[in-house]
């Protein structure tokens, strides 16, 4: 029992009055409507402390959360509001839906139908397998072109997470592919078997497992009864299965805390929806709701421009930000002739603001797409300001990272066919249907890895098909080895192999070492390679640009990269109809909802400085070299009331100089020269 002498009493100098009020709830459901920058994350990090100070059992709280660092920060603060801190909060259950759903596998394995060495495919590899039965199925020949592995990807996860019929997604979301319907149906039938067969869960398997687990009510109350409270950030973020998960783990107990912001609702195209939310006191009767309205973050000026554009949302919990700061400007609405005086416009704002003492990292420009940011970083590399831009090359998604998880994925789970296709085709004379052969080899032979040993390869690839049987009998779980030597004793074996097959090593070395250090952390593979797929690094040296030798740099970001995240000054860039809301996006009155969503977002991510820039001249082509162009009009969401809480500028219209074109000119009557053509 962790029942401490500390009151909640002692944290009032610490909360305001609707934090103080969410932290101290008893039990029953709790639905805490947090606006942006009002503190969420303090509040739910002391309802954790405050539960443990009222006698909750530490491993009988599950704390889930979008990310793991959101997970670690919460238990980190709320460590810091109790005496008993760091030894509760290493029992507390916190982590992802997917993490928490990977936990709960494993130990309910039995029950699930599952082995408990079962292995997790990332993204990229469920693609690959998936590509791998469109050519088995001879889809990648048909006549007309079948849809590409991604979007077969995409079409799966919705149907999976958000409980539709695959014809009203495909009419909904992916019309062009509606033509294929029944060919769909047998890949993910095929697709499901597969992965079956070689007990491999994707990122969706894991909620569903979790999800169809629950459906027993016995098995639901076994699991759900392991926890006294459940609390869930970003619940508007969760989706229609993660919201039956938790409906399920609180059938009987209804402790269940829930913080959002239904106004930053943005990313259905991953099958969230703000309609949890909204119906949440009618899914838990008794619902206390609790608004968080104080803003720590912008200042007022800001905030009266925010909540003029969020009020035009539908169906939603009404709120009005506050801020005890007064803010030294108010937002200001730019209107340029064209995307190459946006750009001018941004440099010479970033470049004022530098100079009174805002660093580079403490400002950014937010933009609705990546490529919306083309022309800018052409400008900042002229000007020579450093940037750095939200997205690239994910850790995980770099090939040499891929070719060695793939080698401990064959070890822990020698039914893994992505796994075995990948890594054969490392070694030299091994082609696809090489692979496929060996594959089938193994499988016929038990999926004993090293029976390999006995199938005839081609005269080329023979002494590597030697080599990585001896591999595998040197690290056979019978060793007893750990993550890291059986790491290392990999990347023998695999050096060559990556210096043959690609080009630019001395990175790709580097990650390797990277994740050399990471399995070091490890007594078990199989935790190592789920919790490395679950929650990644962030990014790779693999494919990077010439280092820099600046210390700061403007952060160049997508809306949806930025979310959670606050700068000083915010430029938002491309305010103009067809951009944000995008042109892609306005099919329904709920899509252009959720860009209403994504333009607060963006704004409310300012805490000084906002800056709209909207260009009126959009030119068709790479540069205005051509002299084809369109105009564009001001964002929607801009009304005339919105407008109306900021400073409207037009930027120069003459040229750079500041000089009037005209000056100490006649007009020339041109007019009356061409009636004259015709006299």
């Amino acid at each position: 029992m962790f029942k401490t002498e500390q009151s909640s009493r002692n944290w009032s100098n610490e909360l305001n009055e609707q934090q103080l009020e969410a932290v101290t709830h008893g039990n029953g459901p709790l639905l805490i409507v947090a606006g942006a920058g009002t503190g969420k994350t303090r509040t739910l990090a002391y309802r954790v402390a405050h539960l443990i100070s009222e006698g909750v059992a530490p491993e009988r709280i599950l704390l889930l959360t979008f990310t793991r660092r959101a997970a670690e920060e919460m238990l980190k603060r709320a460590s810091s509001a109790i005496s008993t801190g760091p030894l509760a909060m290493r029992q507390v259950w916190g982590g992802t839906f997917h993490s928490v759903a990977n936990r709960i596998l494993r130990i309910h394995a039995q029950l699930a139908g599952l082995p408990q060495d079962f292995t997790i495919m990332d993204r990229s590899d469920a693609e690959d397998l998936l590509d791998l039965i469109r050519t088995d199925l001879g889809f990648s020949h048909t006549k007309n072109r079948f849809p590409k592995k991604s979007t077969c990807l995409d079409i799966y996860s919705r149907k999976v997470n958000g409980n539709e019929d695959l014809e009203v997604i495909l009419e909904k979301y992916f019309p062009w592919c509606d033509a294929w319907l029944d060919e769909l149906k047998t890949l993910f039938k095929e697709y499901v078997a597969r992965k079956q067969k070689s007990f491999v869960l994707d990122y969706d398997d894991l909620l569903l497992y979790w999800y169809l687990l629950l459906q027993d009510n016995h098995v639901a109350d076994r699991i759900g009864g392991n926890f006294d409270h459940v609390l869930v950030d970003e619940y508007q973020d969760t989706n229609r299965m993660q919201a039956g998960i938790l409906n399920a783990m609180r059938r009987e107990n209804k402790n269940i805390t829930v913080v959002g912001d239904d106004a930053q609702s943005i990313y259905s195209f991953r099958s969230a929806t703000v309609a949890n939310m909204m119906e949440f006191p009618q899914q838990y009767p008794g619902t206390r709701l609790v608004k968080l309205e104080q803003n720590y973050r912008s200042s007022q000026p800001i905030l009266d421009t925010t909540n003029g554009l969020i009020n035009q949302g539908m169906d939603r919990y009404t709120k009005e930000l506050w801020s005890e700061r007064e803010g030294q400007q108010r937002p200001q609405l730019i209107t340029c002739i064209d995307e190459s005086q946006q750009d001018e416009a941004v440099v010479d704002k970033v470049l004022e603001h530098y100079e009174q003492g805002i660093p580079l990292h403490k400002q950014a420009v937010l933009f609705r797409a990546a490529s919306h940011s083309n022309s800018l970083e052409l400008a900042l590399t002229r000007r020579n300001i450093p940037f750095h831009k939200y997205g690239g090359l994910k850790f995980l998604e770099a090939a040499h990272v891929k070719d060695l998880i793939g080698f401990l994925r064959i070890l822990e789970n020698p039914r893994d066919e992505v796994a075995w296709f990948r890594v054969l085709q490392l070694l030299n004379g091994v082609g696809p249907i090489t692979a496929s052969a060996v594959f089938g080899h193994v499988t016929d032979n038990g999926y004993d890895a090293t029976s390999i040993e006995s199938f005839d390869p081609p005269a080329s690839a023979r002494q590597e098909i030697i080599d990585l049987v001896q591999l595998m009998r040197d690290l056979s779980p019978t060793q007893g080895l750990e993550p890291s030597v059986k790491l290392d004793r990999i990347v023998k074996f695999y050096t060559p192999l990556l210096l043959r097959n690609y080009e630019n090593p001395e990175p790709r070395l580097n990650d390797i070492i990277y994740l050399q250090n990471i399995a070091a952390g490890y007594t078990s593979v199989t935790q190592f390679l789920s919790e490395l797929i679950l929650d990644p690094p962030a990014s790779t040296g693999d494919l990077a640009g010439i280092p820099t030798l600046d210390e700061d740099w403007l952060v160049l970001s997508t809306i949806h990269s930025a979310k959670g995240l606050e700068w000083d000054a915010v430029y938002l860039i491309h305010a103009a109809d067809g951009f944000l809301p995008s042109d892609m996006a306005t099919g329904s009155s709920d899509d252009i909802q959720e860009e209403l969503r994504l333009t607060y977002v963006a704004m409310t991510r300012a805490r000084d400085f906002l800056y709209v820039l909207r260009p009126q001249r959009y030119y068709h082509g790479a540069s205005r070299v051509s002299d084809k162009h369109g105009y564009a009009q001001l964002c929607r969401f801009f009304t005339p009331d919105v407008v109306g809480t900021m400073d409207q500028v037009e930027r120069d219209r003459h040229n750079d100089t500041g000089d009037d074109p005209a000056s100490g000119l006649h007009p020339v009557d041109i007019a009356a020269q061409i009636r004259d053509m015709w006299a």
